[in-house]
């Protein structure tokens, strides 16, 4: 027994000689896999095999020299398992190696909305280009269309800028009542009149004051354009005309016209206007719609009348309507106002003798029918736009006189 481990301890204190190195396992690639079930072999050169005998034990079989050891490592699975795992353990290691890149994965696409604002950015960014290098042609395109309508451009522009000022000068002078000024009024009237004799002097050989009285103009040829054209032209020469009759209405002096009366009249004024300017346009459109080349023929003509008549039906449509408001108007303007009737003193006191609306004494008082008590003059500019009573929502009036006030409905009546 002594000498056995004498043995052993001279065994693991060998040492390796000069040239020598450890045994080396590694597999063999280039011979196939002879042995199913086996996943791996190892090559073992065999000088690295020899070792110093051990007394007492077998003696190894030798090898010739040059040969090498073959060693199956069995895995204990089949060669198809083993192949697979090995694919598996060489793609994970393939992944690794390229900085852990994560597979994709089918479940987890991502979705489809996230392509659709790149998609629209890269639409718009292709409009914007597409406006950059069309910009000088639009340019120049703009230029040459100004050059050939800058007389109408300018006519649009002028009437536009002379109702705008015209409107709201007469409703601050409505608003200041009884103590507006006459002059400005006269002022007004003759702007709008020299305004209105320039253009149609200008124009003189269209005859487009023929609009007025429900006739066509001479304007040839008489295409969409001209018509579009003539009825702007028209509808805004009519608001002058009613705009004006508006200027002599505050000119009355109010020893003969309340102020109630005043507003009444106004209001009456301008559904007359509104309606005009929905019936000047028709014998325009029914001429263009009516009107057919005679390379058209007989169908032509036929497309033309079936349109016409259409345009009539609804144009009779809307004008029903309007008709509708304009009698209530005139009802209004011949029987007056029924909101309430005039406060007595004790009303009067009971109220604190404060008017809640101009927070002053009572000038002309009346008390509504809900018993409040307000100046006249004051509840009736609140019921120009409103119809209930300022401090309740007991309802006065049927409808909102939203034209008392002395304003022009800014509305362009192209059809």
């Amino acid at each position: 027994m002594k000498l056995r481990a004498q043995n052993d301890r001279s065994v693991s204190k060998r040492t390796l000689k000069p040239g020598e190195f450890p045994a080396v396992m590694h597999p063999d690639a280039t011979e196939p896999d002879v042995h199913e079930g086996n996943g791996l072999t190892l090559n073992l050169q065999p000088e690295l095999l020899t070792r110093t005998p051990v007394p007492g034990a077998a003696a190894a079989p030798t090898r010739p020299p040059g040969s090498e050891v073959r060693i199956p490592m069995s895995t204990g699975e089949p060669n198809g398992t083993a192949s697979s795992r090995r694919c598996r353990i060489g793609s994970h290691a393939h992944s690794h190696s390229h900085g852990h890149t994560r597979p994709a994965d089918p479940d987890h696409d991502p979705p489809e909305a996230d392509s659709e604002p790149s998609t629209s950015l890269s639409e718009l960014r292709y409009v914007l280009r597409w406006l950059q290098k069309s910009l000088p042609f639009l340019v120049v395109l703009c230029a040459k269309l100004v050059s050939q309508h800058a007389l109408g451009l300018a006519v649009g522009v002028g009437l536009f800028t002379t109702f705008l000022y015209v409107n709201k000068n007469i409703q601050t002078q409505v608003f200041l009542q009884h103590r507006h000024s006459k002059l400005r009024c006269l002022w007004l009237l003759l702007f709008l009149t020299a305004s209105t004799l320039l253009l149609y002097y200008t124009f003189l050989t269209e005859t487009l004051y023929r609009c007025l009285v429900f006739l066509s103009p001479t304007i040839e040829p008489l295409g969409f354009w001209e018509v579009l054209w003539a009825v702007g032209v028209t509808n805004f020469i009519i608001k002058f005309l009613f705009m004006g009759v508006k200027c002599l209405i505050l000119l009355l002096p109010a020893s003969l016209v309340t102020y109630r009366a005043q507003m009444r009249g106004l209001m009456l004024t301008e559904e007359l206007g509104q309606l005009h300017q929905a019936l000047a346009p028709v014998s325009l459109w029914f001429r263009y719609l009516v009107t057919y080349q005679e390379a058209d023929g007989t169908p032509g003509l036929t497309l033309g009348v079936l349109l016409a008549l259409l345009y009539l039906i609804l144009k009779l449509l809307g004008l029903f309507a309007q008709w509708t408001s304009f009698l209530k108007s005139v009802r209004m303007f011949l029987k007056g106002e029924h909101t309430g009737a005039a406060a007595t003193r004790t009303q009067c006191s009971e109220a604190g003798d404060v008017c809640p609306i101009c927070q002053g004494e009572y000038r002309k008082p009346r008390a509504l029918i809900c018993q409040h008590v307000f100046c006249d003059q004051c509840v009736a500019l609140w019921f120009n736009r409103e119809k209930s009573c300022p401090l309740c929502p007991t309802l006065i009036t049927e409808k909102s006189h939203k034209w008392r006030d002395g304003a022009t409905s800014s509305h362009l009546q192209i059809y």
